[in-house]
Formats: C-alpha cells, structure tokens, sequence
C-alpha cells in the first residue's frame, strides 16, 4: 500500500512557511513503515531536535483506478480518518538548503499515525464539507475544514491517478491547515474529525 501526501494544500499554512502556492497539487509518497499501530506511542527520531506536526484529513482509497475523471473520482474513496503527517523540520530544512529530496524528513518510521477511520456516507456530509481538529494536552492547536484545500479531493485522486495507480487501500493526506508547531516528549495528541474524538497519541 502507498502512503499520498499533499503539500501546501491549504494557503495559510503555505503562507506560515513562506511557500508558493503551486498550480498543481505538490505529491510525496511516505512509506507503510511510517504508519503506527493502534495503542502505540510516537517516539522522537534522535536524528531531530524538530520534529512538527502537521493534522491532516485522510482518504481511503476502495477500489483500484489509473487515469480517473475527476468526475469520478468520488467512486474511488469510502472512508476518512485524520492523521499526522510528522515532519522532522529541521532537517527538511537543511536538506532543501542544499537542494535534496527531503523524503528522509517526512518518511521516516512513524511519521504517518493515522486515527480511526469513518465510512463517508455516516458522517452526513461531504468529503468537502467536514471540519476537524487537534489538541494537545488538551488545549486546541489546529483546526480546519476542508472547504479551505486549494485542491479538492477529488482533483487530488484524478492527479494522483494519472501518475500512480491507486490500488485499494492505499491513503491519501490531503494536507495541513495553519497551525503546525513542534512536539515535546509527554505531550498527549487527539485530534477530532466532526467533533468525533479519531486518533488519540502519546508523544514519548
């Protein structure tokens, strides 16, 4: 299974890392080792004294696709959960410094929780009309709704799709709203898709 990360989907958080809004979706792939069994805590890389969150809505895809119309591309999802998409940032700073890839600062082992997931029919709404939220330690850090992505849903899935088949099962963050910030050891992360608590997270 892949792991489909979309960057600088959402234009205040492009705006809070200073990053242009491109004219098609920006694609990084993270993978399945980055993902974190239920009831398991995320560790700290030791390669990172930085490491962010960043709380995103996240796709399921329920059936295999290439080249899907956008039209479409509503068939080729059934579910939605949140995730955090960790990113060591210091280190992805440094490594666009010097021009590289900075895969080792998103992909890295854990750096994809991803919370209970929720078929799209039950939550009454829309894949572009659900709001969510995250806490830590109960206070509120992010929130967002994904009528803000500067790329629906749906344009993702048929961009993705003319690149890399989708197969079932695969997920697709759909990017981050403003509100990213560093994690610190003991910190307890919740994050709620409808006001419905999905993923719960031990910082350790």
């Amino acid at each position: 299974m892949k792991i489909i990360c979309v960057g600088r989907n959402y234009a205040a958080h492009a705006r809070e890392l200073n990053n242009a809004v491109e004219e098609n979706p920006v694609i990084f792939l993270k993978p399945e080792t980055a993902l974190i069994p239920a009831r398991q805590p995320f560790f700290i890389p030791s390669f990172s004294s930085d490491v962010h969150y960043e709380t995103e809505l996240v796709v399921r895809i329920s059936k295999v696709g290439k080249n899907i119309n956008e039209k479409f591309a509503h068939r080729y999802y059934d579910a939605v959960s949140l995730g955090i998409d960790f990113t060591a940032r210091d280190l992805q700073s440094a490594l666009k410094a010097k021009g590289l890839p900075w895969e080792l600062a998103k992909g890295f082992d854990g750096s994809a929780p991803v919370g209970r997931f929720i078929p799209l029919d039950e939550t009454g709404k829309t894949v572009q009309d659900l709001r969510f939220r995250m806490e830590i330690n109960g206070e509120l850090k992010q929130e967002g709704h994904t009528a803000d992505m500067v790329f629906p849903v749906d344009r993702i899935v048929s961009f993705v799709s003319s690149f890399f088949t989708l197969k079932i099962g695969d997920l697709i963050f759909t990017g981050t709203p403003a509100g990213v910030g560093p994690v610190k050891a003991g910190d307890q992360l919740m994050a709620f898709l409808e006001g419905e608590k999905v993923l719960s997270l031990k910082i350790k």
